[in-house]
């Protein structure tokens, strides 16, 4: 029904023209290429290719993360609105032909950013040298050991604070012998002591031992250097990285408005790569090559004269079999196609299914605006995406999800004016208060705050409409498939017992003309006789076939009076917007002083409202998609197609002008 008709295609081509025919259906991308499992073809690994491909994109992508850490743009809220930039057929292999260049620079970025992050550890590294040298920089001996003909000198630390008498005591207590040494505290603090020992050659090895049992330990990198020395070589070449650095980011910097030729070079790889992974899955014999895959059928006529007008090629076009899986392409109008990412969330069409989208688009507009149901918000929704519909260049379902607000906030505008919701009851606060002139009459229907069960009432009913429309496509689904009897047993008889119910229900929340419920009592007990006659029907045993039927209308009956209330939703989020609306007038016109109040009033309502709409907004698109999942989807449609996924240009940065489509 809105299911773009799939055909078979195969190409048989010369090998010669291989890649430019592959090419070209890439930038048409209206073909998804399966593999080739026919034996006697062979494939061509392309591999190697493929991974220089893949090298030079990531450099590329790592060229361009380096400019933009160290030229950072100016961010915008609105860059995901902004398009790919668009360029022309002869621009792009101009630039590809640069590609050699382009590269040259990647190199030469990337190794600037390597000289930055080596001299930025060598900094951290002799940092870390110079504050365990900072402890010892008074003293004006190297850290290596020193030794004369009797006498050994060794530097080292104890973990906490230590004195030379304490320790000199404490060795003495050790080994009586050990009394030729001098102990000199260089540093100390809470976390270490910093010594240096003198001793007689004969006793150095138990001096060294003794301390050891106290937790001593030698320098980790002793040299010949004075540690403050080795400070001041240290700050030099810390110096010397620094000013690397810099020279480095200069270099970086040189390299301002590159970005753009950046984001080509990532673009261009990765439509090589894509190209030759593509190439690696095609079936060839030494002088052709076969390309087997899925079109739609309405691009079957361009795409075989374009290609017969350049190349020696044989197309052949054939229906595929019934038991084939055949991937699913949605097309729609412009009314409808804006919900189509809406169908796509839940599941694509099955072969056997038709395409919910046109079914549910008017619906889901209706309930959209009817949830959030203020004027003010739908006007704000249409100026917004109207704006960037007209100044972006949006493409694919960006550009549908923002028509889809388009059209809903035509809806809230439509349900706000009849409900008379305008930022709330901003209309009457400001006559009110500042105007001091009585309120006019804003509701061209009625005010649901004042009379919320007459917007129940109609919920209620359009639930009855929405689920009425799934049961008819499920009507037509059966009538078409050539079972009529099911189609009148299952559906018609939901009909009645609904219809029949409706005036019973409405009565018990208004008052209903007798006749209604007259009619409605005979229309609910024709349809509870259908069901029970019906609902059992595969059954042969006539008792069983009526407990079947019993079943059926418990069924029937409690799940489509849970269906029904479930469209409660409607009223429960239309109030909400519009009472929440009304709060937030009412907490700006507190203070008495007009000045006060307006000053208020005006930073109270921009707040507040921005809030309330943005609440409102997620929950009328969650509940407006419920309401399709659960309530209308669950009545005719199963889902499970398979995504129609052409062999195309996947860029990031730029698109081919000839493929720019705007809907």
């Amino acid at each position: 029904m809105a299911k773009c008709k799939m055909q078979r295609i195969e190409i048989a081509a010369l090998l010669s023209d291989s890649k430019r025919i592959v090419e070209r259906l890439q930038r048409r991308g209206v073909v998804e290429i399966c593999d080739n499992s026919d034996e006697e073809l062979v494939r061509v690994s392309t591999q190697a290719t493929i991974a220089v491909f893949e090298k030079n994109l990531n450099l590329a992508v790592q060229a361009r993360e380096i400019l933009a850490k160290y030229l950072p743009a100016k961010a915008s809220l609105l860059d995901f609105l902004k398009g790919k930039r668009e360029i022309s057929t002869d621009a792009f292999g101009r630039q590809a032909d640069e590609a050699d260049r382009l590269m040259k620079k990647c190199y030469e970025i990337a190794a600037l950013e390597k000289q930055i992050h080596d001299a930025s550890e060598e900094i951290v590294r002799l940092r870390t040298q110079m504050d365990a040298l900072e402890p010892w920089r008074k003293l004006d001996m190297a850290l290596a050991p020193l030794a004369t003909r009797r006498t050994r000198c060794f530097a080292g630390s104890l973990p906490g604070v230590h004195s030379a008498e304490e320790l000199a005591d404490r060795l003495y207590e050790a080994d009586g012998t050990l009394t030729a040494v001098e102990i000199e505290v260089v540093f100390t603090s809470k976390e270490q002591t910093c010594l240096w020992v003198i001793c007689l050659d004969d006793i150095a090895q138990q001096v060294e031992d003794a301390l050891r049992e106290m937790g001593f330990a030698r320098p980790s990198d002793p040299t010949k250097e004075t540690p403050e020395q080795r400070i001041r070589a240290m700050q030099l070449r810390t110096g010397e990285c620094e000013d690397a650095i810099e020279k480095a980011r200069k270099a970086i910097e040189a390299f301002a408005g590159s970005e753009k030729e950046l984001e080509f070079l990532i673009d261009y790889f990765s439509m090589r790569k894509e190209k030759y992974e593509m190439i690696g899955r095609l079936g060839m014999t030494k002088n052709t090559v076969i390309i087997n895959g899925y079109i739609p059928q309405k691009a079957v006529d361009r795409l075989g004269q374009e290609l017969e007008s350049r190349y020696p090629v044989a197309i052949t076009v054939s229906e595929p079999d019934q038991d084939e899986d055949v991937p699913v392409l949605l097309e729609n109008n412009g009314f409808s196609s804006p919900v189509e990412p809406i169908t796509e969330m839940y599941a694509l069409p099955a072969k056997k299914d038709i395409d919910p989208t046109p079914v549910m688009a008017i619906f889901y507009y209706l309930f959209f605006g009817l949830m959030l149901s203020d004027a003010g918000y739908g006007c704000l929704m249409v100026l917004v995406s109207a704006i960037a519909l007209k100044k972006f260049q949006l493409e694919g379902n960006m550009r549908k999800t923002m028509k889809m607000f388009l059209y809903s906030g035509v809806s809230t505008i439509f349900w706000g004016a009849l409900f008379g919701t305008w930022f709330g009851d901003i209309v009457p606060v400001i006559c009110k208060n500042f105007l001091h002139k009585p309120a006019p009459r804003m509701a061209i229907w009625f005010d649901p705050v004042s009379d919320p069960m007459k917007l129940l009432l109609f919920s209620l009913g359009l639930g009855i409409l929405h689920l009425f429309l799934g049961l008819g496509v499920h009507f037509y689904q059966l009538w078409k498939a050539g079972k009529r009897f099911d189609a009148f047993c299952d559906v018609v008889p939901i009909y009645l017992l609904v219809l029949g119910a409706a005036p019973v229900g409405a009565g018990m929340l208004t008052e209903v003309p007798a006749i209604f419920n007259t009619i409605g009592m005979y229309v609910l007990l024709a349809g509870v006789i259908l069901i029970i006659l019906t609902a059992g029907r595969t059954s042969k045993n006539i008792f069983a076939r009526l407990g079947s039927g019993l079943y059926g209308l418990y069924n029937a009956a409690s799940g489509y009076l849970s269906d029904v209330l479930s469209y409660s939703r409607l009223l429960a989020l239309g109030l909400a917007t519009g009472v929440i609306g009304q709060v937030v007038n009412l907490l700006g016109t507190i203070p008495e002083n007009p000045i006060v109040k307006g000053i208020l009033l005006f930073f109270v309502f921009i707040v507040g409202h921005t809030l309330n709409m943005a609440i409102n907004m997620l929950g009328a698109y969650v509940h407006t998609n419920r309401l399709q999942y659960v309530e209308l989807f669950s009545k005719f449609y199963e889902g499970g197609g398979r995504p129609f996924q052409p062999f195309a240009v996947h860029t990031k940065y730029v698109k081919f002008k000839e493929e720019a489509h705007h809907e």
